[in-house]
């Protein structure tokens, strides 16, 4: 049976663009959280699919002992009625064997399939560490999530330098020395800062220097995990981590690297969202530049004219925009001029470059003059 593993700690992981700001108390989808819900809910049904294999053996074994129980008292009978009814109760023995043969099997096969079951982090601390540690975690009361986030920013900021260094490293030996020397580092802290920094690299396409932090991430967040199963403070227990990890048989090491793979995954899904939301904001930004005196998009209204008309602006030629004017539905030619006005195609009055008097198309005048009127109304 294995436990449930509190992972709350990470729905809370920042993915801000503003580092300044970054902490691990926003409310946001957590990483590691639906692939730890996806898989207890797995485990869950394994261990109760195992616990009804027990109980149908169980089951089928209290009717086998009914039916031996009845042939007994059977056979001391000399009875034709009770020869008949004996007869009748051995091959019901004979059935209720083969099933319970059947249960047997069955709970036989779940139990290599579980053998069999990779591990993660639900399961790593559960074998193979010893459980005789002094250093006993604490009650400690529950922060706020003002506490923890000023908590964040106090830590990161008098250690900012440190976690970063290491997050670069690469071998077991190093890593175990450095947090040897740096023991403080041990902590949720330096979890949530690594997580933030991952999702940054993947940003920036540093995607070498990600996977690498990526690896620290988890070594970390396995340490905190050890933590809480065994009920000590995390500086008490990570020796016993690099210990295990070093010397791990492959299935010990194919669950680390499972749950690196999947948080990789997860930090390019996060990078994708934070992309593709500032090109959204830049996209609205340039909108609003772009936007006239009446509140429209230039762009967007450009797009709505008739093509003669596109051809006008496009090549700005004023002449043949009144020549097109002057050819369309009077009606229709007011929505698109006032369109084109609210949008700043179109400036009303605005001379020639040349300072030459060009003389107007008449319909063209009229409807100038009538969209100058319908703004000052």
């Amino acid at each position: 049976m294995t436990s449930r593993i509190d992972y709350s700690v990470w729905d809370h992981i920042e993915v801000s663009d503003d580092e300044d700001e970054t902490h691990p108390n926003i409310d946001t989808p957590s990483l590691f959280k639906w692939r730890h819900e996806a898989r207890v809910e797995r485990m869950d049904q394994f261990v109760k699919t195992g616990e009804d294999l027990e109980k149908g053996l169980a089951e089928a074994r209290r009717k086998l002992t009914e039916a031996q129980k009845k042939m007994k008292n059977l056979s001391s009978s000399a009875t034709d009625d009770a020869k008949s009814e004996l007869s009748k109760a051995q091959a019901e023995e004979k059935r209720l064997k083969k099933e319970e043969r059947d249960w047997e099997k069955k709970l036989e096969d779940h139990r290599r399939e579980e053998k069999k079951m990779p591990w993660n982090v639900d399961t790593l601390s559960k074998e193979g560490f010893s459980k005789s540690v002094m250093n006993i975690k604490p009650d400690v009361k529950e922060e706020t999530e003002e506490q923890k986030e000023q908590k964040h920013k106090t830590f990161v900021e008098k250690y900012e330098k440190q976690i970063k260094h290491f997050g670069m490293m690469k071998r077991w030996d190093d890593s175990q020395k450095y947090l040897s020397d740096n023991p403080h580092l041990v902590c949720e802290e330096t979890a949530n800062y690594l997580v933030i920094m991952c999702i940054d690299l993947e940003v920036e396409e540093k995607k070498a220097l990600m996977e690498q932090v990526a690896h620290q991430t988890i070594v970390m967040q396995f340490i905190l995990e050890l933590s809480k199963s065994l009920k000590v403070d995390p500086r008490g227990c990570f020796r016993q981590f690099f210990a295990k990890i070093k010397t791990a048989d492959q299935q010990y090491q194919d669950a680390f690297n499972d749950e690196l793979e999947s948080f990789k995954e997860r930090v390019r899904g996060r990078a994708k969202i934070r992309i593709e939301r500032a090109l959204k904001e830049y996209e609205e930004e340039e909108r609003k530049k772009r936007l006239g005196p009446g509140g429209l998009d230039p762009a967007e209204v450009y797009e709505t004219l008739p093509e003669e008309m596109q051809k006008c602006f496009d090549e700005k030629d004023i002449a043949m925009l009144q020549t097109v004017i002057s050819k369309m539905d009077p009606t229709e030619a007011k929505v698109h001029m006032k369109r084109c006005i609210d949008s700043g195609l179109w400036v009303p009055n605005s001379r020639p470059d040349e300072g030459e008097e060009k003389e107007e198309d008449p319909t063209y005048e009229e409807l100038n003059k009538e969209m100058e009127q319908q703004k000052i109304e």
